[in-house]
Formats: structure tokens, C-alpha cells, sequence
């Protein structure tokens, strides 16, 4: 059990506790604070609050965290694409398919399960004994991924994802071809009230940014960059979809929009893309030992490289 003390300052005042705690600790996730609260791990002023309770500027907030409970995952032996290892932290490639966490559906086979068996000792920050999962990538989502191999990389990139200090840059195919060459979605996020599996752009939802820059355009498809500036659930795919710009592929938010494109060819290929196709590209963040900042890429995998060719006129 290791116990917080905070008190609550004029800035967060009215805020909610599950937020003011995300705020105050940037280790616990909304979701975690939520948990501790629940459990009865929380006191404000000496007594049991609710998540939603708003809190006030002078009170002392009480957190009594329990001790990381033990990882029921099973190391296995899955190979890992890694760009880049130290004592501090692992950045790999993740393929089209790994899961990052073990769930109801996926028990093993995932990501953790490959970690532990890479690493022998990793963080347990996070409240439970797990490998130093900071950021995630969905299934089908390819690309650069940095992993906390310590406790003090964990803390660190923690309170840099908090802060928005890690660049994260996207290559994403679309549908359309976006009206302005850059450009900014503002816009909140949110699950999906009538499809709970989804989220959507919703009016009193979680602020949600990002960036996008056109790379290249054709009759009916385009490439972008994007940049998240938040880290929103699904948020490249709900934003672009919210535009207009649906992603190649994307089973939850494209729909049928390979119906549009004039040329049979990328309409055939476009409509069999067998996931979204979205691609983590770039991963720029300061190293949480050395204090350099450190780049990482990661070339488009196979699939997504043969569907820019047949974008671009290039298909062997």
C-alpha cells in the first residue's frame, strides 16, 4: 500500500475527482482513478466521495493505492519487430492483428504476453504487475509503439503523453480528397451512446485535436499525415470520418464508400483492404534517462505499401 496526499488547488477546483486525480497523478488513467475511487481507496476531507463529485479548492485528497496485483498473463515466445532497446525503454514495430492487452477474446497472443517473455523485469506502475504499456495502438493498427521497461521511463513518458509532448505522426489512406492541404480537427470525443463498441464525436465528450497535412492526392482517395495532439480512443478514425474522409478499410466508421471511386481496379482494391488503413509512422519523444530527444520510424508494412502503389498507378 503506498498512500498520496494532494490538496486540491484553485485550477482544479469544480473539476470532477476521477479527473482531478488523472490531473494530480498523471500515472492513473481516468479509468484507473475511477477504480481506486470505487474500491474505496479515496477520501476527500476524510470521507468517501463518487467519481463525479466535483472537488474543492483547499481539500485534502487521501489515496490509498493498494500494492500491484500479480499479472495473470503468461509470458509466450512471439517474435516482436524491435527498432530500439535499452535498460529504460523497448520501441518496436507492432504488426496488423496484435491486441496490446489480454481481454475477454484475447486470453494470449497479445502484446504483454510477448513482452514478458522478451523482459524478464518490468514496470509494475499501473496497478497491476504488467509490462510498461504507456500508449496503445488498436489491433489492426500498425507501426511504432515505445514501451517503459523501468519505473522511472514509466513515470516519465507517463507525464509526456499527460502533456502532450510526444509527437505521434499517422500515415492514414482516405476516402475524398480534403479541401484544404492542412488543416485542424477540433473536435470531442466520446463512446457512442447507440453503438457502445464506438466512439463518436460528441458535443459534452473528452476534447479530442488533431492535425492532418494532404501528402497525396487521386480521384477519390488520399493520403494524409496526421499527428493526434490528444489521445483519444479510435481519434484518427472518428475524426477523419467526422470530415468526410473516412479511412480505407476501417470496419467501424468507413462504410461503403469504395461505391464512389470511378476506376474498377481501386475500387476492387480499396473495397478487399482487410483493416483500416492507418499506419503510426513516427514517434518523437524525449528519452526519459538521457533527456535527448529521440525519433523513431517505421516504414508502411506490405499491405499498405501495395494499396499507396495502386493508388499511385505504380501496382506491379
Amino acid at each position: 500500500m503506498t498512500t498520496f496526499e494532494f490538496t486540491v488547488t484553485g485550477e482544479l477546483a469544480g473539476i470532477r475527482l476521477d479527473r482531478c486525480l488523472h490531473e494530480l497523478h498523471a500515472e492513473w488513467s481516468r479509468s484507473r482513478a475511477r477504480k481506486l475511487i470505487d474500491q474505496g481507496h479515496v477520501l476527500v476531507d476524510g470521507s468517501a466521495a463518487r467519481a463525479s463529485t466535483a472537488v474543492r479548492e483547499g481539500s485534502l485528497i487521501r489515496v490509498d493505492e493498494p500494492s500491484p496485483a500479480p499479472l495473470e498473463a503468461k509470458a509466450e515466445d512471439i517474435p516482436l519487430d524491435i527498432v530500439f532497446e535499452d535498460d529504460d525503454i523497448l520501441v518496436l514495430n507492432k504488426p496488423a492483428g496484435l491486441v496490446i492487452h489480454p481481454a475477454a477474446g484475447n486470453p494470449s497472443g497479445t502484446l504483454v504476453n510477448a513482452l514478458l517473455h522478451h523482459c524478464r523485469d518490468l514496470s509494475g506502475i499501473g496497478g497491476v504487475e504488467r509490462p510498461g504499456i504507456v500508449h496503445r495502438l488498436d489491433k489492426d493498427t500498425t507501426g511504432i509503439m515505445v514501451v517503459a521497461k523501468s519505473d522511472r521511463a514509466h513515470l516519465g513518458l507517463s507525464i509526456a503523453f499527460r502533456r502532450h509532448e510526444v509527437r505521434k505522426t499517422y500515415l492514414a489512406v482516405c476516402y475524398g480528397n480534403p479541401r484544404l492541404e492542412n488543416g485542424v480537427i477540433d473536435a470531442p470525443i466520446d463512446r457512442n451512446p447507440r453503438q457502445r463498441k464506438e466512439m463518436a464525436v460528441i458535443a459534452n465528450g473528452r476534447p479530442a485535436r488533431t492535425l492532418y497535412q494532404l501528402e497525396e492526392s487521386f480521384d477519390g482517395t488520399s493520403i494524409l499525415s496526421c499527428r493526434p495532439v490528444t489521445g483519444r480512443t479510435h481519434q484518427i478514425r472518428v475524426h477523419l470520418a467526422h470530415i468526410g474522409h473516412a479511412i480505407v478499410g476501417d470496419p467501424l466508421y468507413a462504410g461503403r464508400q469504395w461505391r464512389n471511386l470511378g476506376d474498377p481496379v481501386i475500387q476492387a482494391k480499396t473495397r478487399s483492404f482487410p483493416r483500416q488503413a492507418l499506419h503510426a509512422w513516427r514517434l518523437a519523444f524525449t528519452h526519459p534517462a538521457t533527456k535527448e530527444t529521440v525519433v523513431f520510424e517505421a516504414p508502411p508494412p506490405e499491405d499498405l505499401e501495395e494499396l499507396m502503389k495502386c493508388l499511385r498507378g505504380t501496382a506491379d
